[in-house]
């Protein structure tokens, strides 16, 4: 297992999310991946569950009943990620507008200067518009 958790919800995101899963798992950290889908009726969930044979300890998926919203899947993937451990949890949409690249100096941002400071950033912030 990862120190490091990104959290991807879904809904209808069969064109992107083979792609967005591979890039995340091509990057030169290890990170753990948990995909919640929101009852997507294009079968993005069966793609996941094909990727986890795969990936099958870093690849996690939660399927929820109906569309939910982008909000509470967070809020679910938060509180997955805290319940097993995860020191780092990311977010990300699946369309890739976000750049799977930035996740590494995102956690870099998170991670202790050196071993006499405690730790770098408590927050890490990355927007496509800056």
């Amino acid at each position: 297992m990862s120190d490091s958790l990104v959290i991807i919800p879904t809904y209808n995101e069969k064109e992107n999310i083979e792609k967005i899963i591979r890039k995340v798992f091509s990057l030169s950290y290890s990170f753990d991946l948990l995909i919640i889908d929101d009852g997507s009726p294009d079968g993005t969930a069966a793609i996941v569950k094909k990727l986890q044979v795969e990936f099958p300890f870093q690849l996690h998926l939660e399927e929820r009943s109906g569309k939910l919203g982008l909000g509470t899947a967070y809020i679910h993937g938060f509180k997955w990620a805290l319940a097993k451990g995860y020191e780092y949890i990311f977010e990300m949409d699946a369309d890739f507008s976000h750049n799977p690249d930035d996740l590494i100096r995102l956690r870099g941002a998170c991670l202790p200067i050196d071993e006499f400071v405690n730790g770098g950033a408590d927050v890490a912030i990355g927007s496509r518009y800056v």
